[in-house]
């Protein structure tokens, strides 16, 4: 996919690495489409493997599990924690809170622009009171 190369090329990264990114990403299955070809799934992986090989600190993501089955979701899940734990910043914006609490370790609850709870899931489960609480459960306390 000559997208990846051009994209990569101003970062300085090298075939090696845009190869490895594709393998983690899982793109290899479809290298020879054009991109307006590529199902959703396929696109969001992209878009990842794009942001991926930006050497920047912060990623800011939109739904990034959207498109994706419960397995699939499950390896970028995987593949996001991987991320993070090398040193990067993600900053997710999530409407499935199933998803949330499973990937973030610090969440801001919003409701109409409004912040209704910030911190750990531990943090908000205390705030509510609900000790053994879901975020969802926690969500709904709090709004």
């Amino acid at each position: 996919m000559h997208v990846l190369d051009f994209f990569a090329a101003p970062y300085g990264r090298s075939e090696g690495r845009v190869a490895e990114t594709v393998s983690v990403v899982g793109l290899e299955p479809v290298l020879r489409k054009r991109v307006h070809a590529l199902s959703k799934g396929y696109a969001r992986r992209l878009m990842l493997a794009l942001a991926l090989l930006t050497p920047h600190p912060l990623l800011l993501m939109d739904e990034p599990f959207d498109g994706f089955d419960l397995r699939q979701t499950r390896e970028i899940m995987a593949l996001l924690r991987q991320v993070a734990a090398n040193g990067r910043t993600l900053v997710l914006a999530i409407h499935q809170l199933v998803d949330a609490e499973r990937v973030c370790d610090r969440i801001v609850l919003l409701v109409d622009g409004q912040i209704r709870g910030a911190g750990t899931l531990d943090d908000l489960r205390a705030k509510t009171g609900l000790h053994g609480g879901s975020l969802e459960d926690v969500f709904l306390a709090l709004t």
